[in-house]
């Protein structure tokens, strides 16, 4: 009783924190801002005021809820002419999924081979998209879970800054403004019927039991992505981004991050945001070329396929289309895609090297 009561005191600190920064960075326009805000206020508050970060955490028991609705959300992207988008943009999608396997190695190469990263920290760091969830699994992966968080975030940002400074070159300007207005314009879980916030809970926690009796990987976040998505391809359910759980995500996530980040000297960040900037260049990079690649071949505007690819987030990224006059169904089917992708492929990769690395050991320990 006593530890649950320490860690609601816990949470009501951190929250607060988190959500003043939070409200902080939306009214200066940032972008993400309460993913960004609360990761930075926990971070800044934490570093400066070194008795306040004994109490600067999120519990443990809070993270399943939020991984549950995440990934039935996400799995709400999937809708009934997913079929239809994928025979349309067939050449596209291929060569989107292949830019975001090669963008991946390349990540890996420097990371592993230059910079001697271990092969699970350089493949979460690197890995191009989904920073949320990534941040989310590295929590059980590895020690440093702060490091994986800090290499999405400078490529999430470089994103963030490069990304509209182009559109406005060729096509206007606000973006970052009108993604913050469709976040606060999400659907508010007091505006939507009982039905479908039963539908969302129903999903988000009883396919966490299935999943675990089918031993899918990353229950917590692949049981409830499967079922969203097989529901609402077939058009049986409509779940809306719900507002409040959104926020709560980017709350949740940043603020986990940014308390342990208050906890290493930033002398010991300096080598990993440099690694960061230096994987965020190579991964985007290898995006743009393959885009540009595509867009002289098939005479497609460069615009347009950089939006569908290049890894800066789905609702940010989707919305940049809507504004500059882009198909916005072809770019969200793509970013889409390529976090299905990653969802469905990180787990049994990283599966696979830590049943190599313990195979490793074990014959290290025969001889």
């Amino acid at each position: 009783m006593a530890s649950l009561i320490t860690d609601i005191r816990s949470l009501v600190i951190t929250f607060a924190i988190a959500l003043g920064a939070g409200y902080l960075f939306r009214l200066l326009g940032a972008p993400a801002p309460f993913l960004v805000g609360s990761l930075f206020g926990i971070w800044f508050s934490g570093a400066a005021l070194k008795p306040l970060r004994p109490s600067l955490t999120v519990p443990r028991w809070l993270f399943i809820p939020v991984a549950l609705g995440l990934g039935t959300l996400i799995g709400g992207n999937f809708r009934p002419d997913v079929i239809a988008h994928i025979n349309a943009a067939a050449v596209t999608v291929t060569a989107m999924l292949g830019a975001t396997i090669l963008a991946t190695i390349v990540g890996l190469v420097y990371l592993t081979k230059i910079r001697n990263y271990s092969f699970i920290m350089a493949l979460l760091s690197c890995i191009p998209g989904g920073q949320a969830e990534v941040v989310m699994m590295s929590r059980d992966l590895v020690e440093k879970d702060y490091v994986v968080a800090l290499f999405h975030l400078v490529r999430v940002a470089i994103v963030f800054c490069s990304t509209p400074l182009l559109l406005a070159l060729v096509q206007g300007e606000a973006a970052v403004t009108a993604s913050n207005t469709a976040l606060q314009s999400m659907p508010s879980m007091t505006g939507l019927d009982m039905r479908t916030l039963i539908t969302f809970l129903a999903i988000s926690i009883i396919s966490f039991p299935i999943a675990r009796l089918l031993r899918l990987p990353m229950p917590h976040l692949v049981g409830p992505l499967l079922a969203s998505s097989a529901f609402h391809i077939a058009g049986l359910i409509e779940i809306p981004r719900i507002s409040e759980f959104v926020t709560l995500a980017q709350i949740t996530i940043g603020s986990s991050v940014g308390a342990r980040l208050a906890k290493v000297p930033l002398i010991e960040l300096a080598p990993y945001i440099r690694d960061a900037m230096v994987n965020a260049v190579l991964v985007l990079a290898t995006y743009g070329m393959i885009a540009l690649g595509l867009a002289e071949f098939f005479d497609i505007d460069f615009i347009k396929i950089l939006l569908a690819f290049v890894p800066g987030g789905l609702y940010e990224v989707t919305l940049l289309a809507l504004i500059f006059g882009f198909d916005v169904a072809f770019v969200a089917f793509h970013h889409t895609i390529r976090i299905m992708l990653i969802f469905f492929g990180l787990p049994l990769v990283v599966g696979l090297a830590q049943r190599m690395m313990a195979r490793g050991e074990t014959d290290t320990v025969v001889k």
